[in-house]
């Protein structure tokens, strides 16, 4: 899985790996009074229990018969003039992987820009987060993306929060997740309440948002078990009360429920081409496109997960994240899709 952004120093220097054996851990005044975590009731921690790639053929097969509204409409929000392009490559990814349609939402100043650079996802001005309200009263819309350009003034803030409030799938990813770094309360009061929500940081993003769990990854154990990296992403799942997927080579992915999931990919099929920038915009916009079409928030990040790795390693050397959508459909062809 991708580098999508270095950790910092601190943990860089004390990151461990997650078949490390456990050192003697961190004592109960350094470990405070977080609350335990729901143990996981479906918790994989061996690649070869995740799903394979033969055994997502079914779920991924589209129904004959059925029409574009069927497999669900994602709309993914863009950013200002000169910042649509994760964006772009969000909505690109979310039609590649299935969604029946994708619409594209940005300010009324940037449809042009995106306008010259898409043709089957469609476009809609967006001034605001009153303008994403009244746009999400149309029940056919499945899912939603937001963050990647977005800017992090309070505009994205109200956008994120509005997105949440609604009955819509939602994955935050970049922006929509630093805008809150402030106040992390703000997010998850509106993720809970939503139940249906992904957050997709890496490093740096976690921290912001679970600055006390990235510190605890960093800490050198004393006297019981290294908290690592399956540990953190756990509690802040059930802290947020969503799906979490912490990114980087060795990406975990954990529900509120206590389920959680190593990246399968990460020792024997391991992508090092997804470090390079916006790959992790385009995780964002698998996500939403599966949940568009129906899939589970946790089956959702998983799936998406593997495609993102399967995509890159179809590519190979010389990707740049342009390159993964288009390789979406190869890898359905390698399922017999």
């Amino acid at each position: 899985m991708p580098n999508y952004a270095p950790s910092p120093p601190k943990a860089r220097r004390r990151a461990r790996g997650l078949n490390a054996p456990p050192r003697a851990a961190i004592t109960r005044r350094q470990r405070g009074n977080t609350p335990r975590p729901p143990q996981g009731r479906d918790v994989v921690h061996d690649p070869s229990k995740c799903p394979a790639l033969p055994d997502l053929r079914p779920r991924l097969a589209k129904r004959e018969g059925a029409h574009k509204y069927h497999h669900g409409h994602a709309v993914v929000l863009a950013g200002g003039p000169g910042r649509g392009g994760a964006g772009r490559l969000a909505a690109r990814a979310a039609l590649r992987v299935g969604a029946g349609l994708v619409t594209l939402a940005c300010p009324p100043e940037a449809l042009a820009e995106n306008a010259a650079r898409l043709d089957a996802i469609m476009l809609r001005p967006l001034a605001d987060a009153i303008a994403l309200a009244a746009l999400l009263e149309d029940d056919r819309i499945t899912a939603l993306c937001l963050g990647p350009g977005l800017g992090l003034g309070a505009a994205t803030r109200d956008l994120a929060l509005t997105a949440l409030a609604a009955d819509q799938a939602t994955v935050l990813d970049a922006d929509a997740l630093t805008v809150f770094a402030a106040d992390p309360e703000a997010l998850f009061d509106r993720a809970r309440a939503n139940g249906r929500a992904v957050l997709t940081p890496h490093g740096g993003e976690f921290a912001r948002l679970f600055p006390d769990l990235a510190c605890r990854m960093a800490e050198e154990p004393m006297d019981s078990p290294a908290f690592s990296k399956v540990d953190a992403t756990r509690a802040a799942a059930a802290r947020a009360g969503a799906v979490v997927l912490f990114k980087g080579p060795d990406t975990v992915i954990a529900a509120p429920d206590g389920q959680l999931v190593l990246d399968p990919h990460h020792r024997e099929r391991g992508a090092p081409w997804l470090a390079t920038a916006g790959s992790g915009d385009v995780l964002a916009g698998l996500i939403a496109g599966l949940a568009a079409r129906g899939f589970a928030p946790f089956e959702a990040a998983q799936i998406g997960t593997i495609l993102h790795v399967e995509a890159a390693r179809r590519f190979g050397p010389g990707l740049i994240a342009e390159d993964l959508p288009e390789q979406i459909p190869a890898v359905f062809r390698d399922l017999g899709l």
